[in-house]
């Protein structure tokens, strides 16, 4: 494994800061809360490079299942509980959990019949995020803060009509930015809810389409990273989830056969085979197109999407040399340096900010060789 990084991957721990959780989140699995042995595959060590999830109360939960979903949702709180008192797992060990709530009261309902069960969670996702809801859903979150003396992030999901629909959008957003930049500290992550975006038009991409292709929802997408991305604000913003793990191809495969069979020759056309057999090229230019938009971090729905995801979020050694040259060159250095790589120029301040995500991206995923790519990983 040393022989792929430059840098390799560094360690976190699940009470760091804000600001370097919200980049450790990678490939968020979500996992419907009455599904059986979510605690044991964690023990097991099931679910390679799982470094975060959501047990789902909510999309993935039929109105009439919510009794059930909660009172699985308790077993498995103690379940983890118990594991990490007999040192089945050690705290620092386990993902980074959210429980994805169905709305404000139900967050409260929650911690009603959880309690101290959910000092092992790292916070909730709060689905049909508005202004409206919002302030409900921040209030709940405070009080359970205040009451058991540990901080419990949000990540509220943007996915109503309001945001979408063109002739409401900039009242809502401008309404909605100002309560979040008010509870930034207590927000670790801002998810795009593309499903529900989707179903608004009775669109629902395939698996050989990414989410960019919808133009409707790429268009949302760009305002919310122009609204919470921009240098005076930088929230984090995550890729909407990636909902294919399997299907019939009907287009060409995305995955280049070079990176693949440069690297590894004959072995690397087979790694590219599998990848196309399981239909994970499809989830891997998205990721690479919510790279290019400013989002950091995936929603996925498959255990078999996590190290793809993860492999595409370490840094490449020209990323890092560029963003190192920009960064070392200083506040009172304007102007531009050539890359080491001979390949481009650098301008200082225009892309400091960029240098500064690739930094904080290096830290948490590694940096690749010179040699070395995300299929060295596969």
């Amino acid at each position: 494994m040393e022989s792929f990084f430059h840098l390799k991957p560094g360690i976190f721990k699940r009470d760091d800061s804000r600001d370097k959780l919200s980049y450790a989140l990678g490939a968020t699995l979500y996992m419907p809360a009455v599904r059986k042995n979510i605690i044991d595959d964690l023990i097991n060590r099931k679910h390679k490079g799982l470094m975060s999830m959501v047990i789902c109360m909510e999309d993935s939960i039929g109105d009439d299942m919510v009794e059930e979903a909660e009172k699985s949702l308790v077993e498995h709180l103690k379940r983890l509980d118990l594991a990490i008192k007999s040192q089945e797992l050690e705290y620092q060990d386990i993902p980074l959990i959210f429980i994805r709530v169905r709305n404000a009261l139900h967050l409260n309902r929650i911690y009603q019949i959880a309690g101290d069960l959910l000092r092992s969670v790292t916070g909730f996702v709060f689905p049909k995020f508005t202004n409206t809801s919002g302030e409900r859903y921040f209030e709940f979150l405070k009080r359970i803060t205040e009451e058991t003396g540990k901080t419990f992030y949000a990540m509220p999901i943007l996915e109503s009509p309001e945001l979408i629909y063109w002739e409401r959008r900039n009242e809502a957003i401008t309404e909605l930015v100002s309560m979040l930049d008010y509870y930034s500290d207590l927000i670790l992550n801002i998810r795009i809810g593309g499903t529900d975006f989707c179903g608004l038009f009775g669109i629902r991409r395939s698996f050989d389409v990414t989410i960019y292709d919808i133009s409707v929802i790429r268009d949302c997408i760009a305002f919310i990273v122009n609204t919470f991305c921009r240098v005076q604000r930088q929230f984090v913003v995550s890729g909407p989830v990636w909902e294919y793990f399997s299907s019939e191809r009907i287009l060409k495969p995305q995955l280049r056969v070079t990176p693949f069979r440069g690297y590894f020759g004959a072995e690397g056309e087979k790694i590219r085979s599998r990848l196309l057999d399981s239909y994970t090229d499809g989830l891997m230019r998205e990721v690479l197109l919510d790279k290019a938009n400013g989002l950091i971090g995936k929603t996925v729905i498959h255990p078999s999407h996590i190290v793809p995801v993860q492999a595409l979020y370490v840094v490449t050694h020209e990323e890092y040399m560029d963003a190192v040259s920009i960064l070392s060159s200083g506040e009172e250095k304007n102007g531009a340096v050539k890359s080491s790589y001979s390949n481009k120029m650098n301008e200082i301040k225009p892309h400091k900010l960029w240098a500064e995500k690739i930094i904080r991206r290096a830290e948490i995923f590694g940096v690749f060789h010179e040699h070395q790519s995300f299929t060295c990983l596969l």
